[in-house]
C-alpha cells in the first residue's frame, strides 16, 4: 500500500510539473513605460530598455492562475533627458546604486467575464513592497517559426511617494512639480519555451 502511495505522489507531481507551461518575455517587443504629470499642465513619460520576466500557466493557452515573476534594471530608465534620467536614478527618487532592481510578482491573475484579466501583484521599489492591481487585455497567440507567442498589455498606478520617491519640489502655487501619481503601462510579447 505505501508503494503504491509513493507511486500515485510521484506520478501527480511529475504531471502537475510537465502541465506547466512557461512563457519568456521577449524584450525587442515589449516596452514597460511610465507617465507622471509634470508642472501640473502636461506630463513627461519614460521607460525602461532591460527587464525580463516569465509567466507560468497551469493548462496549455489558458492563462488564468498564471504566475508572474518581472525584473527591471533601475539603471535602463530614460525619458530622453539625460540630466533627468541622472536625477531618477540618484536617492531623490529609484537609488539605482543601493536598489538596481524593480521586482513584481504576481499573487492573483484572474480572467473576467468579458475576457480581460485582473492582476494582483507585490511590487517591489527600493526596499518598499506594496500590492498593484493591474488591468490586462489580452492580444491573442499567434504561432510563427515554430514558436507560439501571446500578447498582453496591463495599466495600472502607484503613488510614488508610498515607494520612497520622494523628490517634492513644487510650484509657487502649490501644485507639485513632479506629480504624485505614476501610471504604469506594460506591453509584452511572450515566447512559450
Amino acid at each position: 500500500m505505501r508503494k503504491l502511495l509513493i507511486t500515485l505522489s510521484a506520478c501527480f507531481f511529475l504531471s502537475y510539473t510537465f502541465a506547466q507551461n512557461t512563457w519568456v518575455i521577449d524584450p525587442v517587443h515589449s516596452r514597460i513605460e511610465f507617465e507622471v504629470s509634470h508642472l501640473t499642465v502636461s506630463s513627461v513619460t519614460g521607460f525602461f530598455t532591460a527587464f525580463g520576466g516569465t509567466l507560468t500557466t497551469l493548462k496549455k493557452n489558458e492563462f488564468e492562475n498564471s504566475k508572474i515573476n518581472v525584473t527591471i534594471e533601475v539603471a535602463s530608465i530614460t525619458t530622453n533627458n539625460l540630466e533627468r534620467d541622472k536625477h531618477l536614478k540618484e536617492d531623490d527618487f529609484f537609488n539605482a546604486d543601493k536598489f538596481p532592481e524593480i521586482n513584481f510578482r504576481s499573487k492573483e491573475f484572474k480572467k473576467n467575464t468579458d475576457g480581460s484579466y485582473t492582476l494582483i501583484g507585490d511590487l517591489t521599489i527600493r526596499d518598499v513592497t506594496k500590492s498593484i492591481n493591474m488591468d490586462v487585455t489580452f492580444g491573442g497567440i499567434v504561432s510563427i517559426d515554430n514558436m507560439k507567442r501571446a500578447g498582453f498589455t496591463a495599466k495600472g498606478s502607484i503613488n510614488r511617494f508610498d515607494y520612497k520617491l520622494k523628490w517634492d519640489d513644487s510650484l509657487d502655487s502649490g501644485g507639485l512639480i513632479v506629480g504624485e501619481k505614476v501610471d504604469i503601462i506594460i506591453r509584452v510579447e511572450l515566447v512559450k519555451q
